[in-house]
């Protein structure tokens, strides 16, 4: 069957501030972000599906030491957000000084953030999910 959805697409989507993943035909659960099989069942027999960006945190790690190919500067949030549709994801965390996150900070609920690309890069030069505290 194939992956119903490239990477390419998949980064274009989140740069244009929407998040996508695959929804299985055969029990219904959602994957994200998509893969080439459901990760409940590993049935090939689903379709694309936008998700809201919304979710909770779940966890959330300070990163000290970035990569060389990452933008910015460290410190920054890494956060793993479970979804209101069910999937984990893992995105950056913008809004909030790293050196206030505290335990505090699980369960908050956050929302996709709209993030522009800088000047000439391209999504397929990287795209991560990049979330926000929502009001509360």
């Amino acid at each position: 069957m194939g992956l119903k959805i490239s990477i390419q697409e998949y980064l274009t989507a989140l740069s244009e501030n929407r998040l996508l993943g695959l929804k299985c035909h055969n029990c219904g659960f959602i994957t994200a972000p998509p893969r080439l099989a459901c990760r409940k069942c590993a049935s090939q027999d689903n379709e694309v599906v936008q998700l809201c960006g919304k979710g909770k945190v779940v966890t959330f790690t300070v990163v000290h030491l970035a990569p060389e190919s990452r933008r910015g500067q460290p410190p920054y949030l890494v956060v793993m957000v479970e979804l209101d549709e069910g999937p984990w994801i893992m995105g950056n965390l913008s809004g909030l000084d790293p050196a206030e996150a505290s335990l505090e900070l699980i369960g908050k609920r956050v929302a996709l953030e709209n993030q522009p690309l800088p000047e000439g890069q391209k999504p397929e030069n990287g795209v991560s999910p990049l979330f926000v505290l929502e009001a509360s």
